[in-house]
């Protein structure tokens, strides 16, 4: 990686610079000088014949490996860096003389002063000064001091302070990232259009395939060609634009780099500008050369994706609001009564009392412990929904405790920033304080938070932050948190009320249990403090398929554990629609249904018994694949790769996978292709990997690869493949919660692969304590099938940890009948399986071989 960071050689003031977000100083290793003249420099980045090759005048920067330009910045001359500057009529006659200051912080690193420095300080003095020597008065300009959307003025108190880089990726036609639009996978062209534009926004009814700002910003892009995939991470969390247009490379090679390269003049080039409205110019250029490559640079950065307790990944019941414990107990029954699994039911503002966070409404929820303890008798957990705005009511300690410790965001005057929301008037404590942050954490304590238990979780919405009454529905720029504008930090606040709350559960149990927090809004490493959702999408079939490149687009920069509200928020879906979604969202990492108020009730139940039934079998497939689900989010965990993936990630020379965004790879073994469209009869699935097999999932069939497949389908289908060369371990004996299945054995489907081979893992741990971390308590086994047999291995043969969880069967997918099939246990003792074969599916299934799942066995085939 690459890190450029810029800023002003002496500023009026210090510019912001992101705290928080990187999870530590980034390790620097020095550069050596290949070689200078007057005008550039040539440093020389240390692996395979990278370099560093920097231009003064005109700036710019290119890095280069061997004869290849990866990427150049400033190339199109886009730099732009507002210094900041006293207001004219707040001083005489003095300016800032920080014009030029880019240039004196670049030519630091040159050695001695050339007479091209001299001649460039002689222009900078120029285009300060008169003719008669004296010092410019530069400008004011309208808007500069202050700006008036609609009926809301921006002060501007510092004026000017925007900054812009460009970056030129030559041999790149396809770029990703930028969370969150509700837009395609494959970044567009914004040429001729607005820009994709980051800034947290509560947005009502989104539009679909439009580049305006959601409820969380990643300021991540990644670039992908079948030569290179890299990474741009721009480290700024003001509003910021990112403008993306077609080139051909070669128009912009000129100077010391065509001493490097040869770049054909009809090369594909993608160009990419960044603006930001203040802070500094802070970036990372992430080389790869592989899709792994970036996200284990990404995740050294900003974190890895938090691991998630089982029960997170399993289904969640949602609606604003169920009215009270009554109607929590009655639905809780009905899953139970209609033979459907569960893990969470959720509350909205409407549980609190008067929307005082922290409380319970006395007459609708008014034994809460009462309500938890009867979901807990069943192994299940409740969501209450806990918000950053604040009542503003002398009556409510929350409120109290926060003004007499001055933890209020302030208004440009010095006064509590107050606006609308929920409750009416209220405050909004500043997260970015991290004594506030320490004290909302506290207030998780049992003893602070009165009603709640070990099995109640947090929900942290509106945290954009959403005013009612501000400019966009949210916090008027020049509103003050301690020393900075609120327009420095603005992306950053619904990370830091995520953050808090994180804390705030791990402190109440001792710092032993894994949190789960669901966020709206979020920034670069929030994937660090739980889960994010899609926000408030409607019943509409385009909003389905949205959720797709959604979250696909969340994973590339991070945050795997994603969904959307399944149903859709607003409005009423169809049956055959709310089937759909259930069956997409059964396969995308967060699964919860969620609907508006004005609603009527969609409980799974409440469509029919042939639609019920289709739910059920949804839910069903989701459960008994949870031990997959949580494998890879060990994986992620450890290692920063995305859970959910576009297919280029595991295929990246097949430039057939680049676009597509209607099917998607669940770790590298798992196809999904659902059904998005109404009324649909069949779909269209593209099978990648020449030579490579696949096998359907609920019929064995196998294809090849490399081949797209039409796929009749009907109701029940949920389009999904195995990987030949896998093995995936389920758990089929489906329970009312996964909790409840904890114990419960496995069973493995080794899909073999054209050379009769197959792999995978199974990971165990006590599914909800950081042991795992701490006391290294787990279990990680490698499983493989070659010539005829299936090992157990360990992975982790440090760690300790005891599982009762035992392999009831094992099915082997695309084989041939064996005559015998034998059972080698540890300790060398061999026992005869039971089996059959199916020769039409060439699918073998051994019965109840017994063995524990820790342990180390063998199966060989005769």
């Amino acid at each position: 990686m690459t890190r450029v960071k810029i800023n002003e050689l002496k500023p009026l003031k210090p510019r912001y610079e992101v705290p928080d977000v990187l999870i530590s100083d980034p390790i620097t290793e020095t550069l050596s000088v290949v070689s200078q003249d007057e005008n550039s420099l040539v440093l020389s980045l240390g692996g395979k014949d990278q370099r560093l090759i920097v231009s003064a005048q005109p700036f710019r920067l290119d890095i280069v490996e061997g004869p290849q330009v990866l990427v150049s910045l400033n190339s199109r001359g886009l730099l732009a860096f507002e210094h900041l500057r006293a207001r004219k009529d707040t001083i005489s006659h003095k300016i800032s003389s920080t014009v030029g200051s880019m240039w004196d912080s670049l030519k630091s690193i040159f050695s001695s002063k050339s007479e091209l420095e001299q001649a460039t300080e002689q222009e900078n003095v120029e285009q300060r000064t008169d003719e008669d020597g004296q010092i410019k008065e530069e400008e004011d300009k309208p808007g500069m001091w202050e700006e008036t959307f609609k009926s809301h003025t921006d002060s501007k108190p510092n004026g000017p302070s925007s900054i812009s880089l460009d970056f030129s990726l030559p041999g790149v036609e396809h770029v990703y990232g930028i969370p969150e639009h509700a837009d395609t996978l494959k970044l567009k062209n914004t040429d001729g259009s607005d820009p994709y534009r980051l800034y947290n926004l509560d947005v009502f009814q989104y539009e679909l395939h439009n580049p305006m700002a959601l409820y969380g910003a990643v300021p991540v892009l990644i670039s992908h060609s079948t030569d290179r995939t890299m990474g741009i991470f721009w480290l700024n969390a003001a509003e910021t634009w990112v403008d993306i247009s077609s080139n051909t490379a070669g128009k912009m090679m000129f100077g010391k780099i065509l001493d490097f390269v040869q770049v054909s003049s009809e090369a594909p080039q993608t160009d990419v500008r960044w603006i930001s409205e203040s802070g500094i110019i802070d970036v990372f250029i992430m080389l790869g050369p592989k899709p792994a490559d970036v996200f284990t640079q990404y995740a050294s950065l900003t974190g890895t994706q938090s691991f998630p307790p089982l029960t997170a990944l399993a289904y969640h019941q949602c609606r604003w609001n169920y009215n009270d414990q009554e109607d929590v107990k009655s639905v809780d029954q009905g899953f139970d009564e209609h033979d459907i699994p569960y893990d969470f039911i959720w509350l909205d503002i409407e549980h609190a009392d008067g929307k005082r966070y922290f409380t319970w409404d006395p007459s609708k929820f008014p034994q809460p412990k009462e309500m938890l303890q009867g979901l807990m008798d069943k192994r299940r957990k409740l969501v209450a929904i806990v918000d950053p705005h604040i009542r503003v009511d002398n009556g409510y300690k929350i409120h109290n405790e926060i003004l007499s410790k001055n933890f209020y965001v302030k208004n440009k005057d010095g006064g509590d920033y107050e606006g609308w929301c929920w409750p009416g008037n209220s405050g909004y404590p500043d997260f970015t304080n991290p004594e506030m942050r320490a004290w909302w954490a506290s207030k998780f304590a049992y003893e602070q938070y009165e009603g709640s238990m070990e099995n109640q979780y947090v929900w942290n919405d509106m945290n954009e932050p959403s005013v009612f009454n501000g400019p966009e529905v949210t916090m008027h720029k020049d509103a003050l948190h301690g020393g900075w504008e609120h327009r420095d930090v603005h992306n950053l606040y619904g990370l830091y009320v995520q953050k808090a709350t994180a804390d705030g559960l791990v402190e109440r149990s001792g710092g032993v249990e894994r949190p789960f927090v669901l966020t709206r809004a979020f920034f670069a490493g929030s994937q660090r403090y739980g889960a994010v959702w899609t926000g408030d999408n409607a019943a509409e079939w385009g909003h389905l398929k949205i959720s797709i490149p959604m979250c696909l687009s969340l994973g590339l920069a991070g945050i795997s554990f994603c969904g959307a509200d399944v149903g859709g928020f607003f409005k009423h879906p169809s049956a055959e629609l709310l089937v759909r979604w259930y069956q997409a969202g059964a396969y995308q990492p967060f699964f919860r249904a969620h609907a508006h108020i004005d609603t009527p009730r969609r409980e799974p139940w409440l469509f029919g018994p042939e639609n019920t039934a289709l739910i059920r079998e949804a839910i069903r497939q989701r459960y008994a694949l949870l031990p997959y689900w949580y494998q890879l989010f060990y994986n992620a965990h450890r290692t920063g790769y995305p859970v959910v993936r576009p297919l280029w990630v595991e295929y990246p020379n097949d430039v057939a996978t680049f676009s597509i965004e209607d099917e998607y790879l669940i770790g590298k073994d798992l196809l999904v292709h659902p059904v998005t469209d109404e009324g649909a009869t069949a779909v269209t699935a593209y099978l990648p990997g020449k030579g490579e097999v696949w096998y359907d999932v609920h019929t064995f069939q196998k294809h090849d690869g490399e081949q797209s497949l039409y796929i009749p389908v009907t109701m029940s289908s949920i389009p999904v493949f195995q990987r030949g060369g896998s093995i995936i371990c389920r758990k089929d004996r489906v329970r009312r919660s996964s909790s409840c299945m904890e114990n419960d054995p496995y069973t493995l489907y080794a899909a073999l692969n054209s050379q009769g081979s197959a792999e995978g893992e199974l990971y165990i741990d006590d599914f909800h304590t950081f042991n795992f971390e701490k006391a290294k308590q787990f279990v990680h086994r490698h499983l493989s099938f070659s010539a005829n047999t299936l090992s157990s291995r360990n992975l982790a043969p440090d760690s300790q940890f005891s599982t009762a969880s035992w392999i009831e069967k094992i099915v082997i997918i695309g084989g041939s009948q064996p005559s015998s099939a034998t059972l080698k246990n540890a300790d060398d003792t061999e026992s005869a399986l039971e089996f059959e074969f199916d020769s039409t599916l060439a699918v073998l299934t051994l019965r109840k071989p017994g063995v524990n799942a820790a342990a180390d066995w063998t199966v060989i085939l005769r």
